[in-house]
């Protein structure tokens, strides 16, 4: 069992165990490790988000990936499919992401990518846990000529942009529409709005003054109340938000409706369905995805897979059956025609190219799915425990798996990444599924609550 890699990497306070220098150190001399299988010269990818801790981890994980022997490639604040398409285009070893994603600043990570862009497997990261406490490792470092050495790649960024504006209909322009664009203050800062100007949107970009302290603080995909006023302020067709990575994308319409994953999703699948480019006609999603995406797709003649939370498992599901697109209803979209992981900027201009050629607004395309009333409550826990094994949860549990029967779903689970605990309820009654998940989240506080 993996300890310290979660469903997405490595996940913490900056300068805290396990995102200390110390660890990062040690993260970049084993994924060096792992990568050299040749006497050739090796390479890896580095990029961050805008934390201001990112420069103590970009330091320490370079350091360890140069004392084994191999060179890092520094591409500076980049989103994370930047840094992916970076990693498989330079046809470098393995790549290398520091962010927390969506969390505050204070907060940091790390994830890597194989050489193929794909995230590394579950086995792999546990490998890596493993090597961290071998003696063997440190006795492996080379001396000399035969260290590593860092170098920045300057051109990166204009890379990826090409890269984006490639992957929108060549016979399609965005002239003549408004987008609300927020970046979060994070890794899309210089990237998204370059994107869409240049492809022809008259943009309003917010979030794009980066200090090193403002990621994700009342912005970005976690806080869609900023598009929400500014679409309707400046009178926008829509609004488009990222995360402080890059690789989440929220929208909104010009009425100032929240367009989440789930619906992109619908969007999206509709067009490849009616194309016949949807493989298999299968969409992938994972179990927090809506009731009604399902009802949606299965009324256009297609089929919903659900995996585990977590894009990396929709990809591992995507790939192992033949499916070229799947995702999250947090926004995390992977269109693997495109892109080997969940790409914000990417996954909007899919979206927008649907409008485009049909010439319908965002609000009128949304209407291909009905939300089921659907209620999700987050709770700090201070242990991640079996809930079957304390009575009064389980039987809570139990009765309101009864009570929803066939006409809604029960989820509870852990957080991946956080010290939490995610209930969702979903059905056809509002009220009912909103105290069934009010008083389960009361019964875990009690139990297991911080306090």
């Amino acid at each position: 069992m993996r300890k310290l890699f979660g469903t997405d990497g490595i996940r913490g306070t900056a300068n805290v165990y396990p995102m200390t220098a110390d660890v990062a150190l040690q993260l970049g001399r084993v994924i060096a490790y792992v990568v050299k299988n040749a006497s050739r010269r090796h390479r890896i990818v580095v990029g961050k988000d805008t934390r201001i801790s990112g420069y103590i981890m970009e330091y320490a994980i370079t350091s360890g990936i140069c004392s084994m022997g191999v060179d890092a490639l520094l591409v500076g604040p980049m989103p994370t499919p930047g840094i992916a398409f970076i990693t498989s285009s330079m046809r470098a070893d393995a790549g290398v992401v520091i962010s927390a994603s969506h969390n505050p600043y204070q907060d940091n990570g790390i994830k890597f990518f194989s050489n193929t862009g794909f995230k590394l497997p579950d086995e792999l990261e546990e490998r890596m846990e493993n090597l961290m406490l071998d003696p063997e490792v440190e006795k492996c470092c080379p001396t000399a000529t035969h260290v590593g050495q860092a170098f920045r790649l300057d051109d990166a960024t204009g890379r990826y942009i090409s890269f984006l504006k490639s992957t929108f209909p060549k016979d399609l322009s965005l002239d003549g529409l408004k987008i609300i664009l927020d970046c979060a203050h994070g890794a899309t800062y210089k990237v998204a709005p370059a994107v869409f100007r240049e492809l022809g949107a008259d943009i309003v970009p917010v979030g794009i003054r980066p200090n090193g302290k403002n990621i994700n603080l009342q912005c970005g995909s976690t806080y869609p109340q900023t598009i929400q006023s500014l679409v309707k302020r400046h009178d926008g067709d829509l609004g488009i938000a990222f995360d402080g990575d890059g690789d989440r994308v929220i929208m909104v319409d010009h009425q100032g409706n929240v367009i989440d994953g789930d619906r992109i999703m619908a969007i999206c699948a509709h067009n490849l369905l009616k194309t016949g480019a949807l493989k298999r006609k299968t969409l992938v999603a994972t179990v927090m995805s809506n009731l009604g995406l399902e009802v949606a797709i299965k009324r256009m003649g297609g089929k919903l897979v659900r995996t585990a939370v977590g894009d990396r498992y929709v990809v591992e599901r995507m790939l192992r059956s033949g499916y070229n697109l799947g995702g999250e209803q947090s926004g995390h979209l992977i269109f693997l025609d495109h892109n080997t992981t969940g790409d914000g900027v990417l996954s909007a201009l899919q979206l927008l190219a649907v409008m485009v050629r049909e010439g319908k607004s965002l609000a009128d395309l949304a209407r291909l799915m009905e939300v089921y009333p659907q209620t999700l409550i987050n709770i700090k826990v201070r242990e991640k425990c079996n809930l079957m094994e304390i009575p009064a949860l389980k039987t809570a549990i139990q009765a309101a798996e009864h009570q929803l029967a066939d006409r809604g779903r029960l989820l509870i689970r852990y957080s991946g990444t956080e010290p939490k605990l995610r209930i969702m309820c979903e059905g056809e009654d509002h009220d009912q599924i909103e105290t069934i998940a009010q008083e389960l989240a009361h019964l875990v506080d009690v139990h297991l609550g911080l306090e």
